[in-house]
Parts: C-alpha cells; structure tokens; sequence
C-alpha cells in the first residue's frame, strides 16, 4: 500500500520503491491500468459523437429512444454496462449558493401545462434576482380542464429543487413559523404586471416582500419580458425549462414506451391539432361545423366568464389567419409539402370536435394516424384520466422526439415545443402560415387554382419556415405581438452552421 501511494507522486523524484517490489506491482498493475484506459476512452468517444450529433444536449445519454439516434442510444448502453461503477457515477450536486434571503415568494400558475411550464421557469429568475426563497409552485386547478394534479404529479420535484441549488433556495412549503402568519393572513397577495423587466421586480416586488415578509404572485402568465433582459437571465429560464423541468418518472417511462413503439414502424410526425371543443368555443371559430355545433360552441363561450370575447366573427377571424387549421386543411398542406403517405401522423391534442366526420379527409390522405390512447393500452393511461396536463406532457414528449413537428395553431405548446425543439438542434418544426393558407385552399377548393400550382405556393411560402436559425422579432411597446421567447430562445442556441463548420 505504501508503494502503491509513492508510485503515484514517483514524478517528483524524492521516494522510491525497492525495485523488486515495484516491479511486482507495476506486473500487477498493468492489465487493469489498460483495461481501464481502453473503457474511459471508449466512453469519452461515445459522448464525443453523439455531442456532435442532431441533438446537441445527447437525449441518447438520458436513455431516450430517439429514431434518429437509435443506435448510438444502444452503443452508449453497451458502454456504460460494461464500465466499472468508478466510472459511472452519478453527477455531483451543484454548490447551494449562499445569500442573504429577503423573503418567500409563493406562486399560482394559471392557464394550461406549458403556459404554466414558461411561468414556472420565469418564477425561478425573479426568485434568483431578487433573492428570496421560491415556494414550489402551485399548479391550476380552476381552469377549464379542472385538472387536480400538483407540481409533484407532473415534474420531478426533488430534481427542481436540487438541481437549481446553486441559483436560488426552493422548498416544498413554507417554514412552519411562517406558515403561521400565512394561515392569519400576514402575507400580501397580487397579480404582477406583464411583461415587466427585471427592474419592475426589483423597484416595485422586492419592497413588498420586504415589507410583508410573504409574497403570493397569483398570476403568472408572461410576466417577464421576452426582450432586453441580460444574458445571464435569459440563460437561466433555458436552465430552468431545459434541465430542471423533468417530468416525473412515471410520465417520462410512459413517453418512452410511445417513443419506441412510434420508432419500430419508422419516422413520424407529430400533429399537434389545436380542434378540441374548448379551442375552438374560446377562439370562435366554426369553419366546417353543422349549425348546432356552432350554436354548441357559442353557448360554452359565453358560459365561462374568463373568456372575455363573446361576440366573434368566424369567417373574418379565418380570414386574417387568427383560426387553428381544421383537420381537413392541414390535410391539403401536408399533402402540398410531399409529406409521405405512410408517415406515421400522430395526433398530439385531446378529443377532436366533431370526431370521425373531420378527421376523414386527414386519415384518407394518411393511414397511419395514431395517438397515445390507440398505442398504449387503457390499462396504461389510467392513472392519466382526468388529468389533462399529464396527458399533454405525454405528448410534450413525443413531440419533442418526432422526425417533424407540425402545430395547426400557435398557442403555449405549439410555441414551448417549437423552441425546445431548436434547442436540441433545430429539429424540423413546419411554422404553418395560416392566413396564406387559407387563401389558397379557398382558392383550391373553389376550382380556381390547380393542384400543382396549389402545392408549389405552399412550399414556396414554407422553404424558410422550418424552424431554422432566425431572430426574434423586437416590437417595442407591443410585447404580445413580438416573437416569444420561449418559442426561440436564440440566446441559448447554438448555430448549426458553425457547428459544421467547427
């Protein structure tokens, strides 16, 4: 044993093993010292190759079944079974940073799965910012899905809080002393104003929590701009929404199992068809539906008195591209783009109004439409039922894996995948241009345009809507007409081209 410590400091020359004994040693030594050699090295390949694949940030090393990646997620298997447990270990937990806290900001996060997922991430940044402690968040449970499920239902708690450690101190609850004066009411609770910058939190936010020692934003939809914050804030919302927003376990195995099941009958595209009921009531718009059906969608819209437009006028809106594309629509431009008609087209979306009726135009042009409930068993997706925001996060999922991803309308989904998606490489993601879109199907369907012609405009106006290298869109006093920021966070992203060129 003493031999074995001097050899490692022999370098600088001043103590020396008996020549026999480390001779006996080094005989020893040497098959395992080789054999370790060649392991790290042939790891330290594996994570080289598949960094530089198509999705930079390797899923393959989280264990998902990525078609594109398929076979380097079954040599880096491979690898890691045959190294010894030295080697592969679990990664250290990052430093807790130490700061004086200023108080505890509670959160209600209102509105759907991914409007909730973009708040939470800017909840962390103000929290980080102003230096005080973030309460786990919790989730809705008024809106119209009337989903029950906390925090710790849908994302890996314990990894949100862990993994954050080194930016801000997050806990599960408040401190029992100050969950006393919460109970009596000695906490302020208000609703902070849109789009605000960092400053707004700082002036106005930060003296609050001082004063009240508790803090309740009961509202936190956009509230963070999308533009001139620093860099290190926008960084830090890809943090937040890249790594430490992990689905549970249970939620992450279920989109694995669709991931491979999808994979083994090769690529597909994922649709996120924005037709259901409640989409279609709160946007007014009844392009292909029967009178009653119409009279149905009305009577809902004016039976939730959150949805503050009533009034709408349908064709005007599909005129000016503010309707989802229905099912027959986005047959016509799947068809236009020469998207296969074997692909497999997976229906990323909950129950389509009106059902078989308007879904037959899209599964005549393709075959293999599937969802979730036709490719697991019912046995599976029990614990699911009634719990919308874990359904959406199934398909969250298989979105971000598929060959192409295409949304009909771009509502928090179709924009937090899209942006997910060109953070892990900028995967194809099809931007439909509605308005266009319309216009020429109107133009098609009337006899007035031929197919040939029909199918070269739409391609011609998609060529650079891919979801390729772009910048956001700046509107100064007009935030919620500018890009969105989750949906290109161009100040995490890596350039393809220099990439290639590196």
């Amino acid at each position: 044993m003493v031999c074995k410590a001097v050899m490692g400091i022999k370098a600088a020359g001043k103590l020396r093993c008996p020549s026999s004994v480390a001779a006996a040693a080094g005989s020893r030594l040497k098959p395992w010292m080789m054999r370790a050699t060649t392991t790290v090295l042939l790891w330290t390949c594996v994570v080289q190759l598949t960094a530089v694949g198509n999705t930079w940030g390797p899923r393959a090393l989280k264990g998902w079944p990525s078609c594109r990646t398929a076979r380097e997620a079954a040599a880096v298997t491979t690898t890691r079974l045959a190294m010894p447990e030295s080697v592969v270990e679990k990664a250290a937990l990052p430093p807790k940073r130490i700061y004086r806290n200023n108080g505890y900001l509670m959160v209600s996060c209102n509105g759907g799965l991914n409007q909730m997922r973009a708040a939470i991430c800017d909840m962390v940044v103000i929290a980080r910012y102003l230096n005080v402690t973030l309460i786990v968040p919790e989730l809705d449970k008024t809106s119209f899905w009337n989903d029950p499920s906390k925090f710790q239902d849908i994302f890996d708690v314990e990894h949100f809080i862990t993994s954050l450690r080194d930016e801000v101190r997050i806990l599960r609850e408040l401190p029992p002393r100050i969950k006393r004066r919460v109970e009596l009411g000695k906490f302020h609770s208000m609703p902070p104003i849109s789009w605000s910058d960092i400053s707004y939190y700082h002036k106005q936010i930060l003296p609050l929590i001082r004063k009240y020692k508790v803090l309740h934003l009961n509202r936190t939809d956009a509230r963070l701009a999308n533009n001139g914050l620093p860099l290190e804030i926008q960084r830090l919302r890809c943090r937040v929404n890249y790594a430490a927003l992990k689905f549970t376990p249970q939620i992450e195995e279920l989109g694995r199992r669709v991931i491979r099941i999808l994979c083994q009958n090769g690529p597909f595209l994922v649709l996120h068809l924005r037709y259901e009921m409640d989409m279609l009531a709160f946007s007014g718009c009844t392009q292909g539906c029967t009178p009653k059906e119409a009279e149905e969608l009305t009577r809902m819209r004016y039976a939730y008195p959150w949805w503050k437009e009533k009034v709408i006028n349908s064709f005007v809106k599909r005129k000016d591209g503010l309707c989802p594309l229905t099912p027959e629509e986005i047959a016509l431009v799947l068809r236009a783009l020469d998207i296969d008609k074997n692909m497999q087209i997976y229906i990323a979306a909950g129950e389509i109004y009106g059902g078989k009726r308007r879904m037959a135009s899209l599964t005549s042009a393709y075959p293999n439409v599937v969802r979730k409930e036709t490719l697991l068993e019912p046995s599976d997706l029990m614990f699911f039922q009634n719990h919308s925001s874990q359904m959406a996060a199934l398909d969250y999922l298989v979105s971000l894996e598929s060959d192409i991803f295409v949304p009909t309308y771009d509502g928090n989904m179709a924009k937090v995948v899209e942006g997910h998606r060109r953070y892990m490489g900028f995967k194809k993601t099809i931007l439909v241009d509605r308005k266009l879109i319309v216009e020429l199907v109107d133009q098609y369907t009337s006899g007035s345009l031929r197919w040939d012609e029909f199918s070269s405009l739409i391609k011609a106006v998609h060529a650079n809507r891919m979801g390729s290298v772009t910048t956001r869109t700046v509107i100064p006093d007009r935030p919620k007409e500018e890009d969105y920021f989750y949906a290109n966070p161009q100040e995490c992203l890596r350039d393809p081209n220099l990439l290639r060129t590196s």
